[in-house]
């Protein structure tokens, strides 16, 4: 039964093994391999004059260009539909708990609910493995229809499953087996739909495509926010706890058919296996082992601080500084806006320089430096005005940099392994500090009673990544 469902999963998803076979074929016939013509030095920045096996800017059948309104818009719905369920599953974690979870202590209820939440970053690298090898081997296209219907399946999953109190205990197990389907989605969303982005645009407009990425990730952050709060004002508690709390799930549910759709009717990217024809993590194992370590040591400072500053910040401010729950939700929000929109300046401003790692430095640099004094401020101001400057600026020197992050990332990998290298480098970044740093921060806090430890916490992966970049050389291909 599972293989006829995974089966058919793929014929959804992708081309059938024959039409695979004959697109290979016919595009290895009318391509060459360019050969590296000469290798330069030009500071800490290396320039290959001709990268091996690059794809070519996506077409459509006619032999138009692909249109980029589509392809933002598809991938855009994949990686927002992502974040906006970490939201509303965060927001309403207390009342999927007591639906699924019940025990005679409400606080362990809410434990094992977020620990449900939680193993969904257990399944990210294995979706990153499989959906991003699947993606190289048969293309973006194929890897981006393939997460977004497994990331509808897990929410539907969640958003229908019934409670506790008439299945009994399969409930758990069901909801359970949503949030892994959701977490294995994602693992591989990241790298087939980036990567499609990416590869869609010339060398000098990358970062402006890319940074979509980052807009809908802030504005489904956004959005699953207003979309809990608007509910908890609205509805009374009854309601909400025996119902409301679905609609979010339900929500994202039709969405993805939407994001399907669109994604379906794309251009397929060319195949980007080349002549190795290894198993795709077993390529990137043997032959970029160096180049995944530094990027999963890049991508640490990004994620802990994200984590932190962005999502664990509400219950910072409630929890630890004893702020009114409504500050809370006005730090998140504040945080969402300005991820989406310095995310999209940093995008433009990476295409103008000549190079990714000096933004990526810089934006690094600037979030350790401001650190320390940023959480001084937090622990010490009684006025939310001030709190609300200090998160913006927090959230901004965070995002001045994530475009570029991805960029260098993604550009430090070959075509044939980019979408599971780079799939493979966030899903264990995210999953062993990003969603470990509020689990950390919080019993760091709890033992010494110190809410600076925050602070420290954040500094600390902050200076790790900056020795690893000062050590990096970057490599760019000469496309511009």
């Amino acid at each position: 039964m599972f293989g006829y469902g995974l089966s058919a999963l793929l014929r959804l998803a992708g081309p059938s093994l024959t039409d695979q076979f004959v697109d290979t074929y016919r595009s290895d016939q009318s391509r060459r391999l360019p050969i590296i013509t000469s290798l330069t030095l030009t500071g800490d920045t290396e320039v290959i004059s001709a990268p091996a096996r690059e794809p070519a800017i996506l077409v459509s059948a006619t032999g138009e260009p692909a249109n980029k309104t589509r392809l933002i818009l598809s991938t855009a719905l994949g990686n927002g539909l992502e974040i906006f369920d970490f939201t509303v599953f965060s927001f309403f974690a207390g009342f999927i708990g007591n639906a699924f979870f019940p025990a005679k202590d409400p606080f362990i209820s809410l434990l094992l609910a977020v620990g449900t939440f939680g193993a969904g970053f257990l399944a990210r690298p294995i979706g990153a493995v499989v959906i991003g090898g699947y993606a190289d081997r048969v293309g973006r296209r194929s890897g981006m229809t393939l997460s977004i219907l497994l990331m509808a399946a897990g929410t539907a999953t969640i958003a229908l499953c019934p409670q506790y109190n008439r299945i009994g205990i399969a409930a758990p197990f069901i909801v359970l087996a949503g949030r892994l389907l959701q977490g294995f989605a994602a693992g591989g969303e990241v790298g087939a739909a980036t990567t499609y982005l990416m590869e869609s645009a010339a060398w000098n407009r990358r970062g402006y495509m890319v940074s979509w990425q980052m807009v809908s990730q802030g504005a489904a952050a956004t959005l699953g926010a207003v979309c809990g709060f608007s509910l908890s004002r609205f509805m009374n508690p009854e309601s909400l706890a025996a119902w409301g709390w679905r609609i979010p799930f339900l929500l994202g549910t039709l969405i993805a058919p939407v994001g399907y759709y669109i994604r379906r009717h794309l251009p397929e990217s060319e195949p980007a296996g080349g002549t190795d024809h290894r198993i795709k993590i077993v390529a990137l194992l043997t032959d970029y082992r160096k180049k995944l370590v530094t990027a999963i040591l890049v991508l640490m400072s990004q994620s802990v601080t994200m984590y932190v500053v962005v999502f664990f910040m509400p219950s910072y401010l409630t929890r630890v500084m004893h702020f009114a729950p409504a500050s809370g939700f006005l730090a998140a929000t504040v945080s969402s806006i300005t991820l989406t929109v310095v995310a999209f300046i940093g995008g433009r401003l990476v295409d103008r320089m000549p190079c990714r790692k000096p933004l990526v430095m810089c934006a690094t640099s600037l979030s350790a430096a401001l650190c320390l004094p940023a959480f001084f401020i937090l622990t010490h101001a009684c006025n939310l005005g001030v709190v609300i400057v200090v998160v913006f600026l927090m959230t901004a020197c965070l995002s001045s940099g994530l475009v570029a992050t991805l960029l260098l990332l993604m550009e430090m990998f070959p075509a044939s392994v980019r979408a599971t290298g780079s799939a493979t480098a966030v899903a264990i970044a995210v999953t062993l500090f990003g969603g470990t740093a509020q689990l950390a921060v919080t019993a760091l806090i709890a033992k010494t009673g110190d809410p600076m430890f925050a602070g420290y916490y954040v500094l600390i992966f902050n200076a790790i990544s900056i020795t690893v970049l000062a050590f990096y050389r970057e490599i760019k291909p000469e496309t511009k």
